[in-house]
């Protein structure tokens, strides 16, 4: 009697204990595993002159997790989306459906929709893209944008924001308008700053567009970003807008963090790695007013780019405040020297933009530069000129050779960012994924079933446990 007592006691307090929870944060930093988050933190370190540690890797419950996909060791957003957003494995380029692409798994931000929460996805690069997409679409492949648009409107969820939309009249443009049909659905549209500001509406479902696009329909890389919303401002308005009695779930993920991986743009990626911590930061801000109602989860999907804090040249050492003498994106780079390009610059024309925008001197002026690491070598002189070349050619050469050189970028931006990595102690290993595992952390509600080791899966399955 007493065991059935005790086992009944057991029960009803666990039942108790996960009815609960009422908000949940996740947030997922695109190709952010430790190389990303530790680089970032030694970057702050190195600025304000004392160690600097991001509000992510400060939390309460701390793990690393594996991310490889039913098909390979090194996965793909789609696949990891699905596994983070589900619990369940499948190929790398297919959304929340399995290897067999027949059956369709339920996200945890649907369950969260069923179970009268308020939902909300945001993305620095478009919403349709594979990671925001994991939480609301079901489909066969990641390049069916307009399909996946379409899903984003069926999904029926409360808040959208960032990035736009690819094909908002599918691949032919024939097809009906994404924003139309959003619109008949219920959702308003808000694509300016001024409607940003002043949109306060709980009871409206609404689709945020930063107003200014790059590439991609994707916010720009946050180096670049000027008076644009950033994505804390958007996270910050999320939360205000979903707040409710019955709560809500809201996902972030930080997807230009992978694209600056892929392009191996190290301050880039710090910049895009430290506005995703701001937006963790605006999450932890609401935590401390619901410290018994919310859990925050943070992790990676996967690892881009390799990314390393060591370089042969530099051994032991680090110079990570070298890097600010970047002032511009690998993107923004290229577009600098597309003008140049157009009036066939010579190289002596375009010498002046490597030392304004990469902070690199030429042999000829090293009584210039106050720091002699900053100097180019001989043979460093040698690869920028290379690469101007190759970067001057109406077609840059599709062969084994240039694609380990220059990986399909601008060939002079990314030697000029890889010389600059490599002057500060960082480097790479590839201009795709990597397969190692990535840190996740977690502070809140029932946090301490984030500590340890386990699979990407396991996250989804936890979270549908705290949910219910």
């Amino acid at each position: 009697m007493k065991k059935t007592f005790l086992l009944i006691t057991v029960l009803v307090l666990s039942v108790l204990s996960f009815s609960q929870i009422k908000y949940v944060f996740f947030f997922i930093g695109d190709g952010m595993a430790l190389p990303q988050i530790n680089s970032a933190e030694l970057y702050l370190t190195k600025i304000n002159n004392k160690d600097t540690k991001l509000q992510m890797s400060k939390f309460e419950a701390q793990g690393m997790t594996t991310t490889y996909s039913q098909d390979s060791f090194i996965t793909d957003s789609a696949a990891a989306g699905t596994a983070l957003a589900t619990g369940y494995k499948t190929l790398s380029g297919v959304i929340n459906m399995n290897a067999d692409k027949t059956i369709k798994y339920e996200t945890i931000a649907e369950r969260a929709k069923k179970n009268g929460m308020k939902v909300g996805i945001i993305s620095s690069v478009s919403l349709d893209h594979a990671t925001p997409a994991a939480f609301y679409a079901h489909q066969s492949s990641r390049s069916n944008y307009y399909e996946i648009a379409m899903e984003l409107v069926e999904s029926d969820f409360d808040f959208f924001g960032g990035g736009g939309i690819k094909y908002p009249k599918g691949k032919s443009k024939n097809e009906k308008d994404f924003y139309e049909y959003a619109e008949e659905n219920g959702y308003k549209i808000l694509n300016t700053e001024k409607e940003f500001d002043n949109f306060e509406d709980k009871n409206q479902k609404v689709i945020i567009i930063n107003e200014d696009l790059s590439s991609g329909s994707a916010m720009k890389y946050d180096i670049d970003r000027q008076d644009e919303f950033s994505l804390s401002d958007i996270t910050k308005k999320a939360i205000n807008i979903l707040d409710n009695e019955k709560g809500f779930f809201l996902m972030v993920e930080g997807g230009k963090i992978d694209w600056a991986g892929h392009a191996n743009d190290a301050v880039t990626n710090i910049y895009d790695t430290l506005a995703f911590d701001e937006s963790v930061k605006k999450a932890y801000e609401f935590y401390e007013e619901h410290p018994n109602e919310t859990l925050i989860i943070v992790t990676g999907d996967h690892e881009t780019g390799g990314m390393t804090i060591g370089f042969a040249g530099t051994a032991y050492s680090t110079y990570f405040d070298r890097i600010n003498n970047q002032k511009v994106s690998f993107e923004n780079f290229d577009q600098v020297l597309s003008k140049y390009k157009k009036q066939n610059a010579s190289f002596e024309d375009i010498k002046h933009l490597i030392n304004e925008n990469f902070g690199l001197f030429f042999p000829e002026d090293k009584e210039k530069a106050k720091d002699k690491g900053m100097i180019l070598n001989d043979y460093e002189v040698k690869k920028i000129k290379q690469a101007y070349d190759m970067s001057w050619k109406d077609k840059v050469p599709n062969t084994e050779y240039t694609y380990l050189l220059y990986g399909g970028y601008e060939p002079l931006t990314i030697t000029l960012t890889h010389i600059l990595n490599e002057k500060s102690g960082i480097s790479w290993t590839t201009y795709s994924h990597t397969g190692v595992p990535v840190a996740t952390f977690a502070q809140g509600y029932n946090s301490e079933m984030f500590n340890g080791y386990y699979d990407n899966t396991d996250i989804a399955k936890k979270l549908f446990q705290i949910i219910g």
